[in-house]
C-alpha cells in the first residue's frame, strides 16, 4: 500500500479545506453585515459555495469508500489510531451536516437556494419561521464544532510534524 494519499484524495482534501475555511471566513464577516443587496449577494455567494462543497464532499466520500487510505504509521498507539480514525470521520461528518443543515435552514426560512443564480435546487422543507430560526442555530453550533474539529486536526498534523517526526504530513503533500 502506497504511504501517500492519491493524488485526487490529495486535491480533494486542499480543495474542500480551503473552500471550507473561505466559507467559515465569509459567515462571521456576512453576520456583520448591515441589510442590504450586498449582503443578500454574500448570502447568495455563500449558499452556492455550501452546496458546491456539499456535492464535493459527496465526491469525496465516494472516493474514500472506494481508495483505501495509507496505513497510519505503526509508531501510533492502539488509542492515538483511534482517535485519529474518529477524527476523521467527524470531519466528514461535518463536511455533509454543515452545508445540509444551511439548505435545511434557508428552505425552512422561505429562500430557496439558486445553484450560482441559474439552477434551482430543492427546498428540502416547507416554509416554516420558527424552524428556520432553530435550523439558524443548528446551523451556528456544527459550524463552531465543524471549526473546533477542523483546528483539532491541524494540530495533530503538526504535532506529528513537528514533535512525533514521523512525516505524517508529506501523505498529503
Amino acid at each position: 500500500m502506497s504511504a501517500r494519499y492519491t493524488k485526487t484524495a490529495i486535491a480533494l482534501h486542499w480543495l474542500m479545506a480551503v473552500g471550507f475555511i473561505g466559507l467559515f471566513t465569509l459567515g462571521f464577516y456576512m453576520q456583520s453585515m448591515p441589510f442590504s443587496p450586498t449582503k443578500l449577494q454574500v448570502y447568495s455567494w455563500h449558499k452556492w459555495a455550501g452546496v458546491s462543497l456539499f456535492f464535493l464532499a459527496i465526491w469525496r466520500l465516494t472516493w474514500r469508500i472506494t481508495h483505501r487510505p495509507p496505513a497510519l504509521p505503526q509508531s501510533m498507539s492502539q488509542s492515538a489510531q483511534y482517535l485519529a480514525h474518529l477524527g476523521h470521520w467527524a470531519l466528514y461528518f461535518f463536511m455533509f451536516a454543515v452545508p445540509l443543515s444551511g439548505w435545511l435552514m434557508s428552505s425552512a426560512m422561505g429562500f430557496q437556494t439558486v445553484w450560482f443564480g441559474v439552477v434551482p435546487l430543492p427546498d428540502l422543507l416547507s416554509k416554516d419561521k420558527a424552524l428556520g430560526e432553530l435550523l439558524a442555530q443548528v446551523h451556528a453550533y456544527l459550524n463552531w464544532a465543524f471549526i473546533a474539529t477542523v483546528i483539532g486536526h491541524v494540530l495533530a498534523a503538526l504535532k506529528h510534524q513537528f514533535l512525533d517526526k514521523d512525516n505524517l504530513l508529506a501523505r498529503m503533500k
